[in-house]
């Protein structure tokens, strides 16, 4: 009889790599939040996917960026945590652009580790002839003895399979960490002040995203209905407006976007309330930053 292999994959890559679109490909569930614009993943993000072989806990972290604020260093610092605590590491790159300096600092992280690393090349989806992968296998071969090397699209599953044929080889023999019907460690709350933030950074411009947090203030459960209310914090007054939009109707299509996401989820009738208040420096506030849960760089 096999044994039960257990243990923690995260995922390692630069910014819009595709980590979070491949942490929900491969959960089978949207527990991360998905945007194309950077930095959209502020915290570590645990999805657990149970197999009959094994229970495979991935982590998906925020993308290796140069931290300015308190905020940046924290999100750093879970990634320095990741690569520290887990058994296995996937290296996610965009197989359709260029090595920049952003992945070299990405794979210096890696090659600093002990740590038995996998590379994912993403995005082959958009790659009709997959020769052109070689020259990118070949470089990335010569700078770190990774263990497996698999072309992978997050967005439509190619590779998924091999994905987690390979990483149960890798795993160790171990108990299971959730029970079989958990696919996150993240708590409803933070969930959905995540998706909240999440139709923001859909319907507001770049400066925006950056600006905004979202704190659930209250989740109360009824019978028949879950009634939440979130703060969009911004940091200043001028903030304000492009968040609510004219006559209020970004603010209630954010809310309506949110809502219809939110009650999928939770598989009830949800009353969702909104409100934005000017938070100044929040990214350098401790207490905020406890709030929304980034965790990890605390000064």
């Amino acid at each position: 009889m096999e044994q039960f292999k257990s243990g923690f994959a995260a995922f390692i890559g630069r910014p819009n790599a595709g980590k979070s679109t491949m942490l929900n490909q491969l959960i089978g569930e949207k527990i991360a939040i998905v945007s194309d614009k950077p930095q959209t993943t502020r915290t570590r993000i645990q999805g657990v996917l149970t197999l009959p072989q094994g229970q495979i806990i991935f982590v998906d972290t925020p993308g290796v960026h140069k931290p300015g604020y308190r905020l940046n260093r924290r999100m750093m610092q879970a990634v320095i945590d990741a690569i520290e605590s887990v058994d296995v590491l996937l290296l996610i790159v965009d197989a359709t652009t260029g090595f920049g300096h952003g992945d070299r600092f990405v794979l210096d992280l890696i090659k600093q580790a002990s740590t038995p690393s996998f590379l994912l090349l993403n995005k082959i989806d958009l790659i009709k002839d997959k020769s052109e992968l070689l020259p990118l296998i070949d470089f990335y071969q010569k700078e770190h003895d990774f263990k497996e090397i698999i072309p992978v699209s997050a967005l439509v599953g190619d590779g998924k399979e091999v994905l987690l044929n390979k990483l149960l080889e890798y795993l160790p023999e171990g108990p299971m960490y959730f029970s079989e019907d958990d696919l996150t460690d993240q708590p409803e709350r933070v969930i959905v002040a995540e998706i909240v933030r999440e139709k923001i950074l859909e319907l507001t411009e770049e400066e925006i995203p950056y600006a905004t947090a979202v704190v659930t203030e209250r989740f109360t459960e009824e019978e028949n209905l879950i009634r939440i209310y979130c703060n969009i914090l911004v940091e200043k007054q001028s903030q304000k407006p492009i968040i609510i939009g004219r006559g209020g109707q970004r603010l209630k299509l954010v809310g309506t976007r949110a809502r219809q996401e939110i009650e999928r989820l939770l598989g009830k009738k949800v009353y969702l309330e909104l409100y934005v208040k000017v938070k100044e420096h929040w990214r350098n506030d401790e207490r905020v930053l406890d709030e929304i849960g980034i965790v990890g760089g605390r000064q």
